[in-house]
């Protein structure tokens, strides 16, 4: 033997991801033998940063930053990175937080409600040829009938009730409670 280390550790590494741009941890898993580079580009459809513009920093298991990743070329086993470490990736472009989820600042493609109606290639014309959703009178109708009737129905029981009466109130995941009714109030 020439008296070198040897060092045995598992192929591969489970890591949880962190970035600048988002509030959310994500966990992968990730062979040593790549690059820091190679981290990155894999990195850019996680977390949405381009990897010309991140800077990757690791924490350890109990979330005390360790180093930065700052050599592209070096390799991620190089570094002391272990199951359930952290990477933060940090965009140096300026984005904000949320910025990933906001969505007035995408472009929106719009159609006014008439020219919408003329097209035979949408939702609505394929609705309107099925007759379903609010495009099927008959059910609709139903639908409305039963509303009344449902309204009619606690508008008699409530009609029922007094000032005075007592009543058990009962809400689904809490206990009954009994009380005494105190007022009326019709809509």
């Amino acid at each position: 033997m020439d008296g070198g280390v040897t060092i045995v550790t598992n192929p591969s590494v489970d890591v949880r991801l962190t970035s600048s741009l988002s509030t959310f941890e994500v966990r992968r898993r990730f062979n040593r033998g790549i690059t820091v580079a190679e981290l990155k580009g894999k990195l850019e459809m996680i977390v949405g940063v381009s990897a010309s513009s991140m800077d990757l920093e690791i924490f350890s298991v109990a979330d005390t930053f360790l180093q930065k990743m700052d050599d592209d070329e070096a390799l991620l086993g190089s570094y002391p990175i272990d199951d359930n470490s952290r990477i933060n990736v940090i965009d140096k472009s300026g984005g904000q937080v949320g910025e990933l989820f906001d969505v007035s600042k995408v472009e929106k493609f719009e159609l006014p409600d008439d020219a919408y109606d003329k097209r035979t290639d949408s939702a609505r014309s394929f609705m309107k040829k099925l007759h379903v959703g609010p495009y099927n009178e008959e059910e609709t109708a139903k639908k409305k009938a039963e509303l009344a009737a449902r309204n009619e129905e606690e508008k008699t029981a409530a009609d029922a009730i007094s000032v005075g009466s007592r009543c058990q109130v009962k809400v689904p995941g809490q206990p009954t409670k009994l009380g005494t009714v105190m007022y009326q109030h019709w809509m």
